[in-house]
């Protein structure tokens, strides 16, 4: 079982996809720095730029390709025919790009947090654990999407621009389906303080909410897995 951690970790963790996200985890922190902070920065930072666009981004660029690059290469069959149950080989995959990509956008937030809120404990705490766990959910369904279709990027972007960017953002009802918005209610929940001003979900909602959608993806990943014809 470890093998299969290990390999996908060397598959996922390249020179290349490492500074795109170091790149891309450098933007909100740099935004939080350069900026005047308000509620409208909150906003714009911590649920635009953090957790609706550059952080399911991160996640995507490693989550997409866990099992793409075998289903590509036509060697996910030399691993299902291992003695691994599959929802082991799944597991692994998903702590890899966890491991990946968690760190990233995990310090990010942290830094984030304490520098838009001076320092604050609890601020920086509620940005920090509402961003891993934004990264949980994210990491989750995008695995899963790189076993359903071979474009999981292309896939991975609409839904990321159209779905947590144009319809959550317009659509009221659409919140209650939506990863960016559990991580905010997460954050607020978390800190009464922060998008007081927002209409956000419940904290209870946004825990259930959360829990599911890691565990229903997952749960689809390894029923995948057994039921599709390996090449």
């Amino acid at each position: 079982m470890n093998s299969v951690y290990t390999l996908t970790l060397r598959q996922l963790a390249t020179r290349a996809r490492l500074l795109l996200m170091f790149v891309l985890a450098l933007l909100p922190v740099y935004a939080a720095a350069q900026s005047n902070w308000s509620e409208e920065w909150e906003i714009v930072v911590l649920s635009g730029m953090m957790a609706g666009s550059i952080l399911p981004l991160v996640v995507l660029a490693v989550a997409s390709i866990a099992f793409g690059n075998e289903i590509e290469d036509r060697t996910l069959a030399n691993l299902t025919l291992t003695p691994i149950p599959r929802w082991h080989i799944v597991a692994q995959k998903l702590l890899a790009v966890i491991t990946v990509s968690g760190p990233f956008m995990t310090l990010s937030a942290f830094a984030v947090g304490y520098i838009a809120f001076a320092g604050d404990v609890a601020a920086t705490v509620a940005v920090t654990v509402s961003a891993f766990v934004a990264v949980l959910m994210y990491s989750s369904a995008f695995v899963w999407a790189g076993l359903v279709t071979s474009r999981a990027i292309g896939f991975g972007l609409l839904y990321v621009v159209l779905w947590e960017g144009f319809f959550s953002g317009y659509v009221s009802g659409v919140r209650f389906v939506s990863i960016r918005y559990y991580s905010i209610a997460l954050m607020h929940g978390l800190d009464e303080r922060r998008f007081a001003s927002a209409d956000n979900l419940s904290f209870g909602y946004a825990i259930a909410a959360s829990a599911i959608v890691f565990a229903g993806f997952l749960l689809l990943s390894v029923r995948r897995l057994r039921h599709m014809d390996v090449p």
